[in-house]
């Protein structure tokens, strides 16, 4: 047997026990409407049950800013609904005129 297919066959097979994992994004509002969210929350559970992390962000718009405690509260609701299937990676940080947050899934 050839040395270089021997290694070669050795670097394909440790090479497809890796998992990539990839950060999906979701973008909201903080004038989201009730079955909007409801759905956002749906794409969020199915990336994290995909073993994918999940990047949730608020984009304010002119003087939406000034109320964020809306985005907050909002917020509050998504890590509510993923108490025990997510820890959060970074908690809702106003970065500009973005609010991020990062779920990754529980191992």
């Amino acid at each position: 047997m050839n040395y270089g297919k021997y290694r070669y066959e050795m670097n394909k097979k440790h090479s497809t026990k890796h998992k990539t994992i990839d950060v999906k994004e979701v973008k909201i509002r903080p004038q989201i409407s009730e079955h909007d969210l409801i759905l956002k929350i749906k794409n969020i559970k199915r990336f994290l049950e995909d073993g994918n992390k999940a990047k949730v962000t608020m984009i304010f718009r002119g003087r939406e800013i000034v109320h964020s405690y809306l985005a907050k509260r909002i917020f509050d609701r998504i890590y509510q609904e993923f108490l025990d299937k997510a820890n959060i990676e970074q908690t809702p940080r106003l970065e500009g005129n973005h609010m991020t947050m990062v779920l990754a899934p529980k191992s």
